[in-house]
């Protein structure tokens, strides 16, 4: 219904954030990374997704197309819910959440308020076997539409997964890793260096 909203900061609050357009406030939730970019009477610009479920009828708004990505990847998840999938983005950026599921990293979200081991391993393991299987893009139709089965073996094939889980096509992800020093770089040195390309281009 809403791709995004853009206009200016009304009021920020925890886990709320209101967009005035046109003299019309409309209020998201988010997460504590995209409160950190915003701020009362400046502009902002929130790429949003509408949550219909019975009575609930709820509009969440994130800073980056990656953060809203990996939202609607979290709450497909069976157990994680809109508010579970806040707290994780709150305590994990993007490319670090994506490396957490390539690497198995528990911990990394377990730190999130009210995210407990039990969730934490079903993320992991749901989001990696879709990426396995080639499931695991914002459409939901596989990795780059293609249906491609990824297996991380070694840095270029996991920062190319993790970019996967953030959404990217399978021609941008080789695009943006085309040049990049893979040996002399960490892992998330390359995700973030490819993200940069990305949002050059």
């Amino acid at each position: 219904m809403f791709y995004y909203l853009s206009g200016t900061v009304a009021h920020v609050a925890p886990c709320l954030a209101v967009i005035d357009c046109g003299g019309v406030g409309y209020a998201c939730r988010t997460t504590n990374q995209t409160l950190s970019r915003l701020k009362v009477g400046e502009k902002g610009k929130l790429f949003t997704h509408l949550y219909v479920r019975e009575e609930i009828f709820e509009l969440y708004g994130f800073a980056t197309e990656e953060e809203l990505n990996c939202f609607r990847m979290l709450i497909g998840v069976s157990g994680v819910g809109p508010k579970a999938a806040l707290s994780i983005l709150s305590a994990n950026t993007p490319e670090g959440l994506a490396m957490s599921i390539i690497t198995g990293d528990e911990k990394a979200l377990t730190v999130a308020q009210g995210i407990g081991k039990k969730i934490a391993q079903r993320v992991i393991l749901e989001l990696k076997d879709k990426l396995a299987k080639g499931q695991l893009s914002p459409g939901g139709e596989g990795y780059g539409g293609s249906g491609v089965t990824v297996i991380p073996e070694n840095k270029s094939s996991e920062a190319a997964a993790a970019l996967a889980v953030l959404g990217y096509s399978t021609a941008e992800i080789a695009a943006a890793l085309k040049g990049v020093d893979m040996d002399a770089l960490t892992l998330e040195e390359i995700i973030k260096q490819a993200l940069k390309k990305m949002v050059k281009g």
